[in-house]
């Protein structure tokens, strides 16, 4: 017992000097805060990025580093979705923001197209199966009366130009009604929605690829790294804000039919920062509220309450700047210090406070009432700081850095709050001077209480261990989520963006790469990992390289030969002035009438239909022949532009591919990347569990979204079994070198593993999962817990009973619930991890409460013979000392 008696002596002496020199305590720790402020303010930093809560030395994450090394245009980018009401209008609104964006340099390092651009826009159709091919190009020839007339006059009297050539070889019966009615059905649909002065859309690709071609896509992808701003909380924002500036400006908006969404490393990260910032000003307002309120309530002085406030936060303010100096940039987890300082930090404080009350009501003064606090409670301070400190500090040789640094900050944060609860706190409570309290500090109606437990001891631990048995069945059924895209706010714009992507099959972002020696080896990889059942399709360089390109070049060459004219005419008619067109269109909706005249079909009711459409186009104002223009010229200008390029495929290999495309797949340095997709639901961590395996099967060093998310689950839970076992032994050893009891250090530590297994008992039982986020209530909970069983243990070797009645259960108590409301707060907050955190916390301090305020009282059972250091010669007494009741607290 020397080491305890040396501790308390150490603080006893710390707290009769801080109460002695009150000022200049309080000047001492006003310029360490100071000095702290100063640092912290310039040198804060903190990052969203959730791989940084991983260690970059374990294999996993060594591969993941490699691949973005040797592809980093590929690292920090921003994807933006454009999707249109037509393929038209998606192509369109992708070129001219890609144009827009391209050109800001002042934002973005570089922008492509990785499913569009010159190259796809030649060589896209050469991709198809070689029917896929025959389709498209025949469907072309097919077109061909209508390509003509709409390629040599791009206008809306070109439209009606085009309809009535067609119209032309029915009245001469080369051709039948019917064999025009899609286009005429199609037609009518659209500029009828224009005569009604309803959102009308038309696509020309859609036409004719009805006709037997593949369906083109409606979305369209634009990959860009932008220039950060790592100066700004929210680095990628400006450049965010430059793409909905730019689409704006080019009305790429639902009223246009276009929709442009944002995601992608860039924005999801700052979209991270703002959900944890979104309502972290009404959050920190209730923890503030809530520990004021519990504070009042355990002290009954708004002048101590001031006093352990004060000394929390300047605490806080020098734990901060000591954390930023440990780990130089805080994380989505080490940032949990702030509530866990105050939670914990609070303990030392309430346990001080309301000793010290009991003294002051036994008739002591400040001065006095604080150094036998400091007696009495020095020890069990002590040794909670070293548990804790000890708890954290096992953490430090795992790979979850997230937790290992958050270890770091708030082991030396139990340090710092234990300092200056024995310093500045004595110094402020006697410039203070708070009022003698004026009823009883401990809980003297829990006398009841007290009894039933000594009368029932035995049912009590019956009724622990059966739970404790209970939980241990439920421990299968904890359910571990990992995916750190689960910790988003699901109604964030780039998350809801990114879950979109998801449900597309070839553009989720839950893909594997593989990082390869060379081209050969890439494409070897690929075509035996797409074999796998689990595995929708595998991509390297050479599937930018068509196959079968000799038949399907000559089908294409076939096809230009016949349209070249046709889509490349010598002479194009000047575009029409209005009255052209009203001319136009009533030559149309006169032939149509003609058409259809006396002929009992469906064809015919459609060619009716379009020619009374026709006819109010032509009858109304000019605006709504503007506006039939707009909806047909422009994705005609699109799809023609789209034919044309087509027509001009050429045979390609690796080394003609386009740099911007080849870079993408094979680094400087020669080696290939590998682009693996899962087969299913890639939202569903099963599937992607399945796929992960499969794949690594082939090439274990694959790397990707998967891989990180199953591998990070296996390194989080094997840290925790790490620090657990640490932990347990390193804190058993110091319990065991300061009580010099096996016995009591169990009597300490069983209640927290019984804790421990309450609170993932009750996961099970409400359906939450264990995360990133709140996995960290548990290192919490076994500091917390510690802390508080020692405080019984300690009080219990000394000869105390009643322990409910005692200052000590109400120091405990209200310790509790102040930790309580710091970490319950979080419950409310915008973001989901931090969220699920608070909620964690709040049930793992309530069954620490209750196993601190009822199993361990009974636990322990009555108390014994109080342990006293021995003076140098003399004999242990014969006979124990009697217990006795001990004075009113």
């Amino acid at each position: 017992m020397k080491s305890t008696g040396k501790t308390t002596g150490l603080i006893f002496r710390a707290v009769a000097f801080s109460a002695g020199r009150p000022w200049l305590l309080l000047a001492l720790c006003a310029a360490l805060t100071l000095l702290a402020i100063g640092y912290a303010a310039t040198h804060f930093a903190m990052t969203t990025n959730t791989g940084a809560l991983i260690s970059a030395d374990v294999d996993w994450r060594k591969n993941e580093t490699a691949l973005n090394t040797a592809f980093a245009q590929l690292t920090d980018t921003t994807l933006v979705v454009i999707d249109g009401q037509t393929p038209e209008l998606a192509e369109a609104g992708a070129a001219a923001l890609a144009e827009r964006l391209t050109a800001d340099t002042a934002h973005f390092k570089n922008v492509r197209r990785p499913d569009g651009g010159d190259y796809l826009a030649r060589q896209g159709v050469m991709f198809g199966s070689l029917e896929e091919v025959r389709a498209t190009t025949q469907s072309l020839i097919t077109a061909q009366p209508l390509l003509g007339p709409l390629a040599s006059d791009p206008s809306l009297r070109g439209v009606a130009g085009a309809l009535g050539t067609m119209l032309t070889g029915v009245e001469r019966r080369s051709a039948k009604l019917s064999d025009i009615d899609r286009p005429i059905r199609a037609l009518d649909d659209a500029l009828g929605k224009v005569v009604q002065g309803r959102p009308a859309y038309f696509s020309w690709q859609t036409l004719f690829a009805d006709g037997g071609g593949p369906q083109p896509p409606l979305r369209r992808l634009l990959l860009t790294q932008p220039k950060l701003d790592f100066g700004a909380l929210k680095p990628g924002e400006k450049a965010v804000d430059a793409i909905g500036a730019a689409a704006a400006d080019l009305k790429l908006d639902a009223a246009h039919g276009v929709r442009v969404q944002v995601t992608g490393e860039v924005p999801l990260a700052d979209e991270e920062f703002s959900t944890l910032e979104e309502n972290i000003g009404f959050v920190g307002l209730v923890m503030a509220l809530a520990m004021l309120v519990t504070l009042w309530f355990a002290t009954r002085s708004a002048k101590i309450v001031a006093a352990i406030v004060v000394t929390i936060i300047a605490g806080l303010v020098v734990t901060t700047a000591v954390g930023l100096a440990a780990v130089g940039t805080l994380n989505l987890i080490s940032v949990a210090f702030i509530p866990l300082f105050v939670g914990l930090g609070v303990d030392f404080g309430i346990q001080i406070s309301v000793r010290f009350n009991a003294e002051r009501l036994e008739g002591a003064a400040i001065p006095q009432a604080l150094e036998r606090a400091a007696v009495a409670l020095g020890a069990p301070l002590a040794l909670a700081a070293g548990a804790i400190f000890l708890g954290f500090g096992a953490f430090l040789p795992t790979d979850y850095v997230g937790i290992s640094e958050l270890g770091i900050i708030a082991g030396l944060g139990m340090v710092i709050a234990l300092v200056l609860s024995v310093t500045l706190l004595p110094a402020l409570l006697v410039l203070l001077k708070p009022g003698k309290p004026t009823a009883e500090v401990g809980f003297a109606e829990a006398a009841p209480v007290d009894r039933w437990l000594h009368a029932h001891r035995r049912f009590v631990l019956w009724a622990f261990g059966l739970s404790m048995l209970g939980s241990i069945a439920l421990l299968p059924l904890v359910q571990f989520d990992f995916n750190p895209l689960h910790l988003r706010d699901p109604q964030g714009a780039a998350y809801r963006s990114l879950t979109d992507l998801m449900r597309d099959p070839l553009r989720t972002p839950n893909t594997i790469s593989v990082l390869t020696a060379d081209p050969d080896s890439a494409q070897a990889l690929a075509d035996r990992v797409a074999t796998l059942p689990e595995v929708a399709q595998a991509i390297a360089i050479d599937s930018f390289i068509p196959g079968d390109q000799p038949a399907k070049l000559a089908l294409l060459g076939d096809a230009s030969l016949l349209l070249d004219l046709t889509l490349n005419p010598f002479d194009t008619a000047a575009p029409p002035s209005d009255a052209a067109i009203v001319t136009a269109l009533r030559a149309t909706q006169a032939q149509l009438e003609r058409v259809a005249a006396g002929e009992p079909s469906d064809a015919a009711d459609h060619a009716r239909a379009l020619a009374t459409t026709l006819g109010q186009i032509a009858a109304g104002p000019p605006t709504m022949r503007a506006a039939a223009s707009d909806v047909l010229v422009p994705p005609l200008n699109v799809m023609l532009n789209q034919a044309r390029a087509l027509l001009q495929a050429e045979a390609v290999s690796r080394d003609t591919l386009p740099p911007e495309i080849a870079a993408d797949w094979v680094a400087s340095d020669g080696r290939a990347r590998v682009q693996i997709f899962p087969k299913g639901d890639s939202n569903d961590n099963a599937m992607l569990a399945r796929f992960t395996k499969a794949v690594r099967a082939v090439a274990p060093e694959a790397t990707g979204l998967p891989v990180a998310t199953q591998e990070a689950a296996k390194t989080v839970a094997w840290a925790f079994v790490q620090a657990g076992v640490l932990a347990l032994i390193l804190v058993s050893l110091l319990l065991f070198a300061v009580l010099r009891d096996a016995r009591e250090v169990a009597f300490t530590l069983a209640p927290v593993v019984l804790s421990g297994f309450l609170t993932l008992a009750s996961c099970v039982l409400i359906g939450q999962p264990i995360n990133f986020a709140n996995i960290i209530a548990f290192p919490l909970l076994f500091g917390v817990g510690v802390a508080f069983h020692i405080y019984f243990v300690m009080a219990w070797r000394s000869g105390e009973t009643d322990l409910l009645q005692s200052s000590l259960a109400r120091a405990v108590l209200f310790s509790a619930l102040a930790t309580g409301s710091a970490f319950g707060a979080l419950w409310l907050s915008a973001h989901p991890g931090t969220a699920s955190m608070g909620k964690i916390l709040m049930i793992s301090l309530a069954w620490t409460l209750v196993c601190a305020l009822i199993f361990e009282p009974a636990l322990l059972g009555p108390p014994r013979p109080a342990k006293k250091p021995l003076a140098k010669g003399k004999k242990p007494a014969a006979a124990p000392q009697k217990s006795r009741r001990p004075k009113r607290r």
